[in-house]
């Protein structure tokens, strides 16, 4: 799984994504620790190796507990990101770490009242483009926004924006399958 995909977030992982929360929530430390999630969760999506490791059965879990708190470390990570990680991989759940940073980024922003918009694009955003998405999502939905993006080559061009429950579909692909029905119609 390279995005967050929230709709496939498993229960486990949203029941260790609503503990982090809660445990950030107590200490007063959500911000620290929605900034080292929004960063973990970037090099969880982008390093098909981390994800490898942390899903290997082959790799004892006193390793992936080891890698996790360099990556940590490394990070200079809040203590509670550092404990949660390490907890994580002792209880067998490091390759659902993707998606317990979703569901605790989840939490976080609905805490703050913005809104989350999942884009996914064939081609990077520039940062001027995810700028200038950002305050569009966020005049359309009267709130603040949280955009998390996804490269999806298979997209051809265009993008697809989903938030909460609706989706916009703007990709070539669509469009390509759009005119292919149309065309078998016909």
């Amino acid at each position: 799984m390279s995005g967050s995909n929230r709709s496939a977030i498993s229960e486990a992982a949203q029941r260790y994504g609503a503990a982090l929360f809660d445990l950030a929530t107590e200490s007063k430390k959500v911000a620290a620790v929605e900034q080292d999630a929004k960063a973990l969760l970037a090099a969880w999506q982008t390093s098909a190796d981390l994800r490898a490791a942390l899903t290997s059965p082959l790799f004892p879990v006193e390793q992936k507990a080891a890698a996790l708190g360099a990556i940590a470390k490394k990070m200079k990570a809040n203590a509670i990101t550092q404990n949660f990680l390490g907890l994580a991989a002792q209880n067998r759940r490091s390759a659902d770490l993707g998606g317990m940073l979703a569901a605790f980024l989840s939490l976080a922003a609905q805490a703050r009242g913005a809104v989350l918009a999942e884009v996914s694009t064939a081609e990077p955003l520039s940062e001027e483009q995810l700028k200038s998405l950002t305050e569009a999502l966020g005049r359309a939905f009267k709130a603040p926004v949280d955009v998390e993006t996804t490269l999806k080559p298979e997209l051809l061009g265009g993008l697809v924006v989903k938030v909460g429950s609706r989706l916009f579909d703007d990709s070539v692909k669509s469009k390509l399958d759009a005119l292919k029905i149309a065309m078998k119609g016909a």
